[in-house]
Order: C-alpha cells, then structure tokens, then sequence
C-alpha cells in the first residue's frame, strides 16, 4: 500500500548508530550509517576500521531478518536509533586460536587482501577495486585538492566541494583562505574572540579516511562543537607537492619538531587533527590526533583542548581588559588636559582681545584728547588780547565758575562779541558742545542766546559772575 509504501521511505532516510565491539581488541566504534545503506557497506567500513576482510568477520547481534548482505538496513530488522553488534575475526576449524592468529598477522594477511575480496567481490557483483574501500575508491573520485596547490583559497575551496560531495553537506565549515589567514583569525583578533585552531589533514590512500570522514568529521556534535570554538582549515596531503608544501608552512610556523611528527606519520596512520593554541611567542600545537580514533575520543581531545585554551583566554582577556582600563585612563587624562590647555588657550586670547580692545580705545581716547588740545590750543591763541584794567574802553568783567567750584576771571571789551566769551571757557577745556554756560540773575542759559551780539548788548557789562554745567 501507499502507506507501508511512504513507512519504507521515511526508514530509508533514518541515521542508525550502531555500536560496533571489536572482540579482539575490546574496542567500540560508534558509526551513524543511512538507513538506504546496505549491510555489506557497513561490513567494508568495519574492515577499514579493524583489517578484518568482510569474508573473515564473524557477527553476533544481527537480526534474523538479516538475511543477505545487499539488504538495506531501514529493512533488516535492526533497532531503531541504536543497534549493538560484535565483530571478530573467523578461525579456520583444523587451526588452534593461537595459529590462526598468527597467520593472520603474517601471511593469511596477503591472501585475504587478494582472494578474499575477488571472492567477496563476484558475491555481490561489486568491481574488485571497490572491496579495497579508499584506497581505489579515490581512482574514481575527483582529488581532494589540485595536484600543485599554488592559492591556498582555490584549493580549500576545490576541498570544501569535493569534501560535501563525498560525505554530505553536515561537516565542519573550513577556512576558506591561507593559513596565515586562518591564524590571523583564529588568534589575533579581540581575547573574547579568540579561537583555537584545528588543521584536519586528509589523506586519499589511508584506509581510515572514509570512516574518519563519515563518522568523525560527520558526526553533529563534532560539526557543532568545531563551529562554536574552533576556525578549522584543512589540506591534502595525499600529493606529493602538496605534502611537502605543508610540511614547508608546518615548520616555519610550529617549528621543525612537529614538521618531523608529521613527516613521519605513515600514511595509514592518516587523516591527522592538529590542534593549536595561538601565543604571544610562538603558536603551541597543543594535540596531534591520529585517525584511528571515535567520536567520544575525538571530543574528548577537543574539550581537552579547550580547558587550555579557556585558561588562557581568560588571563588574556584580564590582561586586555587591564591594559584598556589603563588606557582608558590615560585617554582621559589626556582629554582633561587638552580641555585645560584649550579653557587656558582661550582665556589669554581673551585677556589679548580685552588688552587690545583696552589699547584701541586708549588709542581712540589719547587721539581725541590730542584733538581737543589742539583745538583749545587753537582757539587760546585766536582770542583777542586781555584789555587792561586801565583801559579807556569800556570793558566788561566776568567770573566763571566750573562745575568743580573753582573760578577764573577775564576782562572782555564790552564791544566783543558773545562767541569770544564761548571760545575763552573752550580754552579752558569747556567746550560749548559739551557745557552750558548759566547765568545767575536772571537765571538763563547764555550759551542760548545769538554769539554775534556784543557783551553789551547781552547784558553781560560791567560784570557778571557765570556758571557752567555740563549738558545731560
């Protein structure tokens, strides 16, 4: 029915985690396998894993149901999410257990790897260069990387593809760019920002890559776990050129001991994890973890990892933190005094304004008193002669009183116009502009009256005493 039709479906597109126990070695690995998998892909990555050929892997915890080899898991039967299974390697009857296993390391080793797999292979009608798992699985697919990797971002970039295309689209998101960059990034920025390094080192003929690649690099809580701590940057190490062009960036940034670590690792031994810690001095490479490794190690390695690193972020982020305050400080200090020397700089070009301002109108001042003096010398020397006392005309006496109580006298003709009298008190500093001239009886303002009469006429004769007083 369409129903049992859709159930297929669904199971067909579940992850199985099945807990596979290497009796031998009492080792578990944890392996997330589709559920459109079949059994014998699960079998050729159990004998990367162990080097136990699928002919000689005795099972135990396969369900009944799990009839042939070519079923797909999502319908033999297994527990759903989580199915536990042991494998260990075939005895042959006529040999004793200790016989049989040394001829498994030695010689019975090289006839498994030629007979065994041909056999496997016409079984299950697969070609026999695909029961050799990675090793030719990597004639068949696109490299890693370009042969000569000369841009490092080309070549990550090339690697991320070829990555998503064999494993799937969840893996680690790596560092597109050179390593120079990725550590510019991972160390160099902020404290609080900092992150530890991981440099994956991949490597197309160790048989441990596939299963490395699917369960380790695949596995969500080692995808989400790199993502929040780490910036991960990867190569290929599989080309020669490419291998030594590494081993090139290895040593100038870590130093020749661990470019020797990694030169000498064999190839089975790959894929590497670096794990590195920035310094002030030089970068630590803090872990180098092999491929044959399990999830929980693996996490256990980077949590590891990241202890020491949060120890030292966090006394970095002290001293940042200190030295900023510091700064801070300083900052503020420094804008206080350049506050103060622009409130100092701006109140003496005050003082200078104000002593300008004071030196024009002193200017002005001195000028118009030089011009007053002028004009008070002037009219002094155009007023007519003093009459004598004894003089046979008429002549008219005045007394003049300024507005500080002093007095002075003269003697006019009684014939002299009333403009003499104006020009005589203006001599003495009075001008007519500026005072009025009061006489007292009748009271009346003299300098009122028309200046081209004579004393006579205004009744200024034979004498009056006058008063000044300055105009409002």
């Amino acid at each position: 029915s369409f129903n049992h039709f859709r159930a297929l479906q669904e199971s067909l597109n579940q992850n199985f985690m099945l807990i596979v126990t290497h009796r031998e070695v009492q080792r578990e690995y944890n392996l997330n396998f589709s559920g459109s998998s079949t059994i014998q892909e699960v079998k050729r990555n159990v004998y990367d894993l162990t080097s136990i050929p699928v002919r000689h892997q005795l099972w135990e915890g396969w369900p009944s149901s799990a009839t042939d080899d070519s079923m797909t898991l999502a319908v033999s039967g297994l527990t759903f999410p989580c199915h536990r299974l042991t494998v260990g390697r075939r005895s042959s009857p006529v040999q004793t257990r200790e016989q049989s296993e040394e001829q498994c390391t030695d010689v019975h080793m090289v006839s498994d790897s030629d007979g065994d797999d041909f056999e496997d292979a016409t079984e299950f009608g697969v070609d026999d260069g695909e029961m050799f798992g990675v090793a030719s699985s990597a004639l068949r697919k696109s490299p890693m990387m370009p042969e000569n990797a000369e841009n490092e971002g080309d070549a990550l970039l090339q690697f991320t593809a070829e990555f998503s295309s064999r494993y799937g689209d969840c893996h680690p998101v790596y560092f597109i760019g050179s390593l120079e960059a990725a550590f510019q990034e991972a160390f160099y920025g902020k404290a609080r920002d900092r992150k530890l390094l991981a440099i994956y080192l991949h490597h197309d003929e160790s048989v441990l890559t596939n299963v490395f690649c699917s369960q380790m690099l695949c596995a969500e809580s080692i995808v989400s776990y790199l993502s929040q701590n780490f910036i991960t940057w990867a190569w290929d190490m599989t080309k020669e050129a490419n291998r030594a062009r590494f081993l090139t960036m290895c040593t100038r940034h870590f130093g020749s001991v661990v470019a020797q670590t990694i030169r000498t690792q064999k190839t089975d031994q790959f894929p590497l994890f670096l794990i590195i810690m920035g310094k002030r001095s030089s970068n630590e490479v803090l872990n180098v973890i092999q491929g044959n490794t399990t999830v929980d190690e693996l996490m256990m390695r980077l949590m590891a990892a990241m202890e020491i690193f949060s120890a030292q972020q966090q006394e970095d982020i002290k001293d940042e933190d200190e030295r900023e305050a510091r700064e801070n400080v300083k900052r503020e200090q420094d804008e206080a005094y350049r506050i103060s020397l622009e409130a100092d700089r701006a109140k003496r070009e005050a003082q200078e304004r104000e002593m300008a301002e004071q030196f024009r109108l002193e200017q002005i001042r001195k000028e118009q008193e030089e011009e007053r003096e002028a004009i008070r010398l002037s009219l002094e020397q155009s007023l007519p002669p003093e009459p004598k006392e004894e003089s046979t005309e008429s002549v008219s006496k005045l007394r003049i009183r300024t507005p500080s109580g002093e007095f002075f006298e003269r003697r006019f003709l009684a014939s002299s116009k009333l403009q003499v009298v104006f020009d005589f008190v203006a001599s003495k500093g009075y001008p007519w502009e500026e005072y009025k001239l009061l006489g007292t009886f009748p009271r009346r303002d003299v300098t009122q009256l028309d200046p081209n009469k004579s004393l006579l006429e205004v009744k200024l004769y034979p004498q009056e005493t006058l008063f000044l007083e300055a105009k409002e």
